[in-house]
């Protein structure tokens, strides 16, 4: 007789209760997975139906259509959500990147721990708050060093894009900074090369997968946002405007504007440029996550 059939090889008792509790726990997963993919899936291709007719080249390069005329596009949205990001990454990528180099690399613990709680604050505002403070600071009140105020503006509504995007920047670039291994430091500190020179041209051109993947993200969230743009940046004309002291229209905003129409045209391109956004996210967000694995192996090698 075989030694196996002798034994058993099936688990009994306790054991095969485990397996049985282990596989349940597999499949509850995999249901979970596959339902909030479904779920995805619907969401898309309800936009994507009810959208997909308005979608043309005109749709992209043309103003919308006036005095009651069909057709029309949405160029100045587009134009308007470019200048609106640009000019938040502008100031939150700086900021939030040496925020994140100062914590990880030059403060005390307790400092960077402080810094860190504040950045987990400022991301759990609710967007809206953030639009009534850039709104009582920048539209309300003239201020005189850049000679703009007192009307809302896309300077102001890249602003308050910024200060939305300032934590999601710096949390991901600390997140990237602590993975560098530490020896790449000690090297160049051992060839007497200062802290700073050490931070510039070994640490970051390192993690800079990292920082570009803090960056994608904070850019896919800031081009989705609505209520501070309502305080900051609504009162828009139907012209293509590069001028960031106007107030320009966006993605977000034409979206609602579209919506609350009485036009059925008009409905229909709300659903086609909510398509466009959200084509416009799950990009970024791929992007984010293929640098964010590129850079997470990199870095796996250097140690």
């Amino acid at each position: 007789m075989d030694r196996g059939d002798a034994i058993g090889l099936r688990a009994t008792g306790r054991g095969r209760r485990r397996l049985v509790v282990n596989r349940i726990a597999e499949l509850a997963a995999v249901l979970a997975a596959g339902a909030a993919i479904a779920v995805l899936a619907i969401l898309v291709w309800s936009v994507l139906s009810r959208g997909a007719g308005a979608l043309s080249w005109d749709f992209f390069t043309k103003g919308p259509a006036l005095f009651g005329q069909t057709g029309g596009g949405v160029a100045p949205a587009l134009v308007g959500s470019l200048l609106l990001v640009a000019i938040g990454a502008a100031i939150a990528v700086p900021a939030g990147v040496l925020t994140a180099i100062f914590v990880s690399e030059f403060a005390a613990r307790r400092v960077g721990d402080q810094v860190r709680l504040w950045l987990d604050v400022l991301n759990g505002f609710p967007s809206i708050v953030i639009g009534i403070f850039v709104f009582a600071l920048c539209v309300e009140v003239r201020l005189p060093l850049v000679g703009w105020g007192r009307h809302q503006s896309a300077f102001a509504g890249g602003f308050a894009l910024a200060i939305i995007m300032l934590p999601l920047v710096a949390r991901a670039t600390m997140e990237i900074l602590a993975l560098v291994p530490n020896h790449l430091r000690e090297g160049s500190y051992a060839l007497g090369v200062s802290k700073w020179q050490t931070v510039l041209r070994v640490v970051l051109p390192t993690s800079f997968g990292g920082i570009l993947t803090g960056t994608t993200l904070a850019i896919a969230r800031a081009a989705g946002e609505t209520a501070p743009l309502l305080f900051t940046c609504a009162l828009a004309g139907q012209a293509t405007d590069w001028n960031p002291t106007h107030s320009v229209s966006s993605i977000p905003m034409l979206i609602f504007q579209n919506s609350e129409a009485p036009d059925e045209n008009l409905h229909q391109q709300a659903w086609a440029l909510a398509f466009v956004l959200i084509a416009f996210i799950l990009v970024s967000s791929l992007t984010a996550r293929f640098l964010l694995e590129r850079s997470r192996r990199r870095l796996g090698t250097a140690r």
